[in-house]
């Protein structure tokens, strides 16, 4: 298995990032098998969705609808609402995995790979990437 981890800064605001283009550099050549994508936070998800085109924007406002930022959780340290934060990757999974065809990823058109992270009090993110091969 080979396996990378990628350090981000996603910053002070709610946030889908795309991290395509990093999944897409570490599988590059390395042939047949599965990329399997993992967060290592109790507060960030994994999804595959479309981005660019307002999907990115409307699973955030989804999200928000789903899991208000307000006083209502229990887990309540930090901002405000922060309790939703430990709730979402229960309905955004903290990992996904890719089929890699060739040393490429096997998505669809559309399809890319994001980190979802609610969490404005915790801007430091890892992503670890494992390739396995097939």
């Amino acid at each position: 298995m080979r396996t990378t981890t990628l350090n981000l800064r996603t910053g002070g605001d709610e946030v889908v990032l795309d991290l395509t283009r990093e999944c897409a550099s570490f599988v590059s050549g390395l042939g047949d098998g599965l990329l399997h994508v993992f967060v290592p936070h109790a507060t960030a998800g994994l999804a595959i969705i479309e981005t660019g085109a307002g999907s990115d924007d409307d699973l955030l406002a989804a999200l928000g609808d789903l899991l208000p930022a307000d006083d209502r959780w229990r887990h309540a340290h930090g901002t405000r609402g922060h309790g939703r934060s430990h709730v979402m990757p229960a309905v955004v999974p903290p990992y996904a995995t890719v089929p890699v065809d060739g040393g490429r990823l096997a998505l669809g058109t559309w399809q890319s790979i994001c980190l979802v992270d609610l969490n404005v009090d915790n801007a430091d993110r890892s992503v670890r990437l494992d390739f396995l091969e097939g």
